[in-house]
């Protein structure tokens, strides 16, 4: 099979390059798309050196599955027309709303990708990837009724310079110098900045929104959620803290035991020092790790828990990857 990579020289592009050459994905041929900045340089995979093409220029019928990582504007303008050809995947936020999109995370509406109408299919938000996969076992047996979700994001969800900002602003405050912020708000550095994406409507921000209108298009619209994104220092990994409120009554014992059997999930919970999953421990992993699963003694039918994942991975690359293969099997 022939596949091409749309933003094959940026954060996920890479990551999905690594994602395919680790699952030995079978590929005929394998095009590296990007911007005529990067058009060009080579990038390698398997061991061999690939050119990166340009995307005005590339012709997508030599493609029969395309993934695109380059940002909404560029999936909006390239991906309809990649779709005239190809099946799209896009990481993008642009076509995840779209009724007549499917928005797929495999484990858990893998179904949806029979309702592919305009030969694209779209990737959620990082954040909502991982909290679907957890959510998905336990509404299954317990029907969830509420869930709050606070967040903590790594800098790669925002892109590979502010990743590089959060490293230039580490170095200047230990140095006592003068900080300025170019991709954030407020100072990153040894901070934490409750506020991502755009503000919206009654205070919540864009990515607060995407992320409950997009858990309840996966998963289920009768789910309430409410949802407060913070962006913290660190490179790569997502963390959130979870209370979730079911319909019917649960044990602990089911609740680890749902977990830790589905797919993509990992329960680490030991109840001591040091025995739960952080971020930086998450990095360069697929599963999602699940950790601190307690009873909220403050409401009925009532859980806390905290759960991490490379976003780079679960959040985007993989579940990007996953869904190819998910295509393939249910064609």
């Amino acid at each position: 099979m022939n596949i091409a990579i749309v933003g094959a020289t940026g954060n996920v592009g890479r990551k999905i390059v690594e994602v395919l050459e680790k699952k030995n994905f079978s590929i005929d041929n394998l095009y590296f798309v990007a911007s005529s900045k990067s058009a060009g340089s080579k990038l390698k995979f398997k061991g061999k050196e690939i050119e990166v093409e340009d995307l005005e220029n590339f012709d997508f019928s030599k493609a029969k599955i395309t993934f695109f990582s380059a940002g909404g504007k560029i999936s909006e303008k390239y991906a309809p027309i990649a779709a005239k050809h190809s099946i799209v995947i896009d990481n993008s936020s642009h076509f995840r709303m779209d009724p007549d999109v499917p928005l797929v995370v495999p484990q858990v509406n893998s179904k949806d990708l029979k309702k592919i109408k305009k030969n694209i299919i779209a990737n959620p938000n990082c954040s909502t990837a991982q909290l679907v996969i957890i959510l998905k076992p336990l509404h299954d047996l317990f029907n969830i009724k509420r869930v709050v979700i606070s967040t903590y994001q790594s800098t790669s969800g925002a892109g590979k310079a502010p990743m590089d900002e959060l490293v230039a602003q580490t170095k200047l405050s230990l140095e006592n110098k003068k900080i300025s912020s170019k991709n954030f708000t407020k100072q990153i550095a040894f901070n934490a900045i409750p506020h991502i994406d755009i503000f919206v409507e009654e205070g919540y921000t864009k990515e607060e929104v995407k992320m409950v209108n997009e858990t309840k298009k996966i998963l289920d619209d009768k789910i309430e959620l409410t949802a407060t994104c913070v962006r913290i220092p660190v490179l790569v990994s997502h963390a959130e803290s979870l209370n979730i409120e079911f319909e019917k009554s649960f044990t602990l014992e089911k609740i680890v035991e749902a977990l830790d059997n589905a797919d993509g999930c990992k329960v680490i919970d030991d109840r001591k020092d040091g025995g739960y999953i952080t971020p930086v421990e998450a990095e360069g992993k697929n599963e999602t790790f699940i950790s601190r699963i307690r009873k909220d003694n403050t409401n009925k039918n009532t859980i806390n828990l905290w759960c991490v994942s490379d976003n780079l991975l679960r959040g985007a690359a993989l579940n990007a990857v996953e869904i190819a293969e998910a295509y393939i099997k249910n064609k």
